[in-house]
C-alpha cells in the first residue's frame, strides 16, 4: 500500500470516527428520531421500522457480490444496461438533428460568450452559454456544466439557471477551457416539471417509467455531441461537474457516457440509508432520482464512473447531502476503484459550510480538472467572478411554439402501444399472458418478497354477539406490517358449510363506515367507533346476508388503509409514497401484496376454506384486487365497481405503462375467474371483450355494467 494511499485511509477512517459520534449526539434517541420522521402513531413507527429495514437490506447487498474485477466488468454492462432502463432512455432515442442555433455572441474579458440553443430530440429545446477563450491557438479541453436549481426571473421572464451559475463556466473560459452551461428543465428558459410526484400529485409517472432525471441525462448526452462537434474542443478530453441538481445530472452522465473523462459531482448524491431513513427525500424533487426498477442503492451509480476520475464534493452540514451518506457513498464505490488498481482516480472533498456554492468547493474543482485533463498542479489564483446580466444571457426573446419541454412528461418515455394484441386462440393468449406476468414481475412487483419474511403466525380473536360470530385475524403481510382481517361468520355453522366467503378490500372511506356499522356489537374490536349511530338497517342486512345465504363476509384493510393508516398530513402521506418508490416499491404496488396475503389468511381458516372466495372492492382498490388475483390462487369471482379506465387515472405500479393497462390486466384475470365490472364506462373496455369473443369466453366470465 502507497504513503498516499494510507493517508486516505486514516483520513476516512477518523472522518467516519467523527461522523458517528455526531450522529450518536445528535440521536441519541432511535426511536424518537423514527417518529419525527413520519410521524407519531404507533403505525407510523411500524412503517419507519418497515423503511428503516428494507432500506438497510438493500445497502447492505449493494455491490458486496463484487469480490474482483473480471465479476464487476462483466455485471457493470447490465448496471449501465439497467441505469439507462431506469431513467427511461431504453430504448436509447435516435440521435436526431440537434438543429444547433447562436442567438448571440459577446466578447467579455478575456473569453467569449455564446448565447445558444438545440434540440436533443424534436421540440426538447436545451438552452445554454457556451463559454471559450477569446485566443485559442488549439483544440482545448471542454467541461459540461450542468445546473442546480437556481433560476433567475425578472418580471415574469424566465432567464434560466444558467444565468446563476455563469462564474463557472467564465472562470473555465478564463483558465484556457471551454465550457457548455446548459439549463435543466426545471427553471430554464422554458419552464419544465420536476415536481410531479413531489407537489403535484402526478403519481403516473411511476406507471410511465418517467422521472425527470432521464431528461437531463439525456440533454447531457445530447451535449457532449454538441461539445464534440466544436472546432474549438477536443473531444477526448471532456468533463462534467454542477452542484445540487447539476450534481445529480453529473452522476447520471458520468456514469453513462465514458467520453466523460473526468466528473466532479458538487452535493448531488448520497446514499438510501439518508434519502429513506433520515428523510433527506423530502427536500428534492423528482429530477434527483431515478425510477429505482433493480433496487439500487446510490453507490452503484458512482461505481460506474470507475476508472474515470472522480472527484466526489460536499459540504459538511449540507442537510439534504448529509455528510454520513456521502462518506458512505465514497467507501464503497472506492472498492471498485481499487480493483482497477487506481483509488487515487477517487478523491473525496468536504469542506465546511451548508448546501451551498462556495469558492471552497469551486477551488478543488477547478484543480480536479486541471490536474487530469490537462496535468496541471499549479495553484489556483483566479476567483470565479460573475460578468453578465441576465438579459445579456438569455437565448430566446420569444419562445418556440414547437418547445415540448412543458410537456416531455407525456411523451418521453416510450409506452405500451394502444394496439395491444388480441390472440387467435388460447395457446397464443397463455403465451401474452405469460409474457406480461414475467414483465410485471420483473418491472413492476420486483420488491415483492420472494418468500413470506415474516416469523409470526396469525393471531385469531373470536367474539359472538346476535348470532354472528366475527374473529378478527391478526398476521404480518411482512415483517413490520402488521394488519388485520375480519371475517364474520354465523354463529352456528350450517351443516352444509359456507357457500361462499366474500372478501372485501376496503378504501379508506369504506373502513370508517364498516367499523361503525360493526361497532355496537363488537366494542371491543372496535373502539374508536364504539358510539356508532349508523343505521342499523345496514347492520341488519350483513346479518342477513350471513346467516340466511350462508355467506361469510371478510373486511380487509390493505396498509396505509384503516387502523395501519399513517400520518394524515398530505405533506408526510406525498413524501411517505416517495420513499416506497425509492425502494423500488409502490405503496400501491405492495398493497396488491398485502391483498394476497390477506387471501391466503382467509383460506387457512377451517370454516371457509372449502367456501369459493369472490373478491370485492371499488376504485383503486378494485384495480389492485385484479392484480393479486393474477398471482394468487383461489380467487372465484371478482366483483369489483367503478374500476380506473387506466393507471394514468388509477393505481401508481412502477413501469406497469411500458407494457399494459388496465383493460389487460381485466384480460387476464377474465382468464382465470369470472369478472364482474360495475359503474364503468363500457366503452373503455372493449380489449377484454375481443379477447373474450376471439376465445368464446361464456357470458358470465366477463360482466361490464354502467351501473
Amino acid at each position: 500500500m502507497t504513503q498516499k494511499r494510507c493517508y486516505q485511509m486514516l483520513f476516512l477512517l477518523i472522518l467516519s470516527a467523527f461522523i458517528l459520534q455526531t450522529s450518536s449526539s445528535q440521536a441519541a434517541n432511535p426511536v424518537q428520531e423514527r417518529r419525527k420522521i413520519i410521524g407519531t402513531t404507533e403505525a407510523d413507527q411500524q412503517l419507519s421500522d418497515y423503511f428503516r429495514y428494507h432500506t438497510m437490506q438493500l445497502a447492505n447487498q449493494s455491490l458486496k457480490d463484487i469480490k474482483n474485477l473480471k465479476t464487476w466488468e462483466r455485471k457493470r454492462v447490465t448496471y449501465r444496461k439497467q441505469l439507462f432502463e431506469m431513467l427511461g432512455l431504453s430504448p436509447l432515442p435516435p440521435k436526431t438533428d440537434l438543429k444547433p442555433e447562436i442567438t448571440n455572441r459577446i466578447t467579455s474579458d478575456g473569453f467569449i460568450v455564446e448565447n445558444l440553443t438545440f434540440q436533443s430530440r424534436p421540440g426538447l429545446y436545451v438552452t445554454g452559454n457556451l463559454y471559450r477563450p477569446l485566443k485559442q491557438d488549439k483544440k482545448l479541453p471542454a467541461i459540461l456544466y450542468v445546473c442546480g436549481h437556481g433560476g433567475v426571473k425578472k418580471n415574469g421572464i424566465s432567464y434560466g439557471n444558467k444565468v446563476h451559475y455563469q462564474h463557472h463556466g467564465e472562470w473555465f473560459a478564463r483558465n484556457g477551457y471551454v465550457c457548455l452551461t446548459i439549463d435543466t428543465l426545471q427553471l430554464g428558459e422554458i419552464e419544465g416539471l420536476h415536481h410531479g410526484t413531489y407537489r403535484e400529485g402526478m403519481w403516473w409517472w411511476l406507471s410511465r417509467g418517467y422521472t425527470p432525471a432521464g431528461v437531463e441525462a439525456w440533454n447531457c448526452i445530447r451535449a457532449l455531441d454538441y461539445l464534440q462537434s466544436r472546432p474549438e474542443v477536443d473531444g477526448e478530453k471532456l468533463g462534467v461537474t454542477g452542484r445540487s441538481g447539476g450534481g445529480a445530472y453529473s452522476w447520471w452522465i458520468a456514469a453513462l457516457d465514458e467520453r466523460i473523462k473526468a466528473a466532479v459531482p458538487v452535493a448531488g448524491i448520497t446514499n438510501l440509508k439518508n434519502y429513506v431513513i433520515d428523510g433527506a427525500v423530502e427536500g428534492h424533487c423528482d429530477c434527483m432520482f431515478m425510477v429505482n426498477t433493480y433496487q439500487w442503492d446510490y453507490a452503484q451509480v458512482a461505481a460506474l464512473v470507475a476508472p474515470r476520475p472522480l472527484l466526489i464534493s460536499n459540504t459538511d452540514k449540507d442537510s439534504i447531502f448529509p455528510l454520513d451518506g456521502v462518506v458512505d457513498v465514497y467507501r464503497n464505490t472506492m472498492q471498485i476503484y481499487e480493483l482497477y488498481g487506481v483509488p487515487e482516480n477517487l478523491g473525496l472533498q468536504i469542506t465546511e459550510g451548508p448546501h451551498k456554492d462556495t469558492q471552497e468547493l469551486r477551488i478543488h474543482a477547478f484543480h480536479w480538472f486541471n490536474h487530469f485533463l490537462k496535468g496541471d498542479d499549479s495553484l489556483i489564483e483566479m476567483a470565479a467572478t460573475k460578468f453578465h446580466t441576465p438579459e445579456e444571457l438569455q437565448v430566446f426573446k420569444t419562445l418556440p411554439k414547437d418547445q415540448k419541454n412543458t410537456s416531455i412528461q407525456n411523451t418521453f418515455v416510450k409506452q405500451a402501444s394502444n394496439s395491444f394484441p388480441v390472440p387467435e386462440d388460447t395457446q397464443q393468449w397463455e403465451q401474452i399472458i405469460a409474457k406480461w406476468k414475467d414483465q410485471l414481475l420483473q418491472k413492476t412487483f420486483r420488491a415483492w418478497p420472494k418468500k413470506n419474511d415474516f416469523t409470526i403466525k396469525a393471531k385469531v380473536e373470536t367474539s359472538i354477539k346476535n348470532g354472528l360470530c366475527l374473529k378478527t385475524i391478526s398476521f404480518d403481510s411482512q415483517k413490520h406490517v402488521p394488519l388485520k382481517l375480519y371475517l364474520i361468520l354465523p354463529e352456528t355453522l350450517p351443516e352444509d358449510g359456507i357457500k361462499e366467503v366474500i372478501l372485501n378490500v376496503l378504501s379508506q372511506s369504506e373502513w370508517e363506515d364498516i367499523t361503525q356499522v360493526l361497532a355496537p356489537d363488537f366494542p371491543k374490536s372496535f373502539q374508536e367507533n364504539s358510539e356508532s349511530t349508523t343505521s342499523p338497517k345496514i347492520y341488519q342486512k350483513l346479518r342477513q346476508k350471513v346467516i340466511d345465504q350462508k355467506t361469510a363476509v371478510a373486511f380487509f384493510a390493505p396498509r396505509g388503509v384503516g387502523l395501519s393508516s399513517w400520518n394524515p398530513d398530505n405533506r408526510k402521506q406525498v413524501q411517505i409514497r416517495r420513499r416506497f418508490y425509492l425502494l423500488g416499491q409502490s405503496l400501491e404496488g405492495m398493497q396488491i401484496w398485502d391483498i394476497r396475503r390477506a387471501i391466503q389468511e382467509v383460506k387457512a381458516q377451517s370454516e371457509v376454506s372449502k367456501s369459493a372466495l369472490i373478491l370485492k372492492a371499488s376504485g383503486d382498490a378494485a384495480a389492485l384486487c385484479l392484480y393479486a388475483s393474477l398471482f394468487e390462487n383461489g380467487v372465484d369471482e371478482l366483483d369489483l365497481k367503478g374500476v380506473p379506465s387506466s393507471h394514468h387515472i388509477g393505481p401508481a405500479l412502477l413501469n406497469v405503462l411500458r407494457f399494459l393497462d388496465l383493460p389487460q390486466t381485466v384480460a387476464m384475470a377474465a382468464s382465470r375467474c369470472p369478472v364482474k365490472l360495475n359503474f364503468v364506462n363500457t366503452v373503455d373496455w372493449k380489449y377484454p371483450e375481443k379477447v373474450g369473443h376471439k376465445l368464446s369466453w361464456d357470458k358470465k366470465q366477463l360482466q361490464i355494467s354502467e351501473k
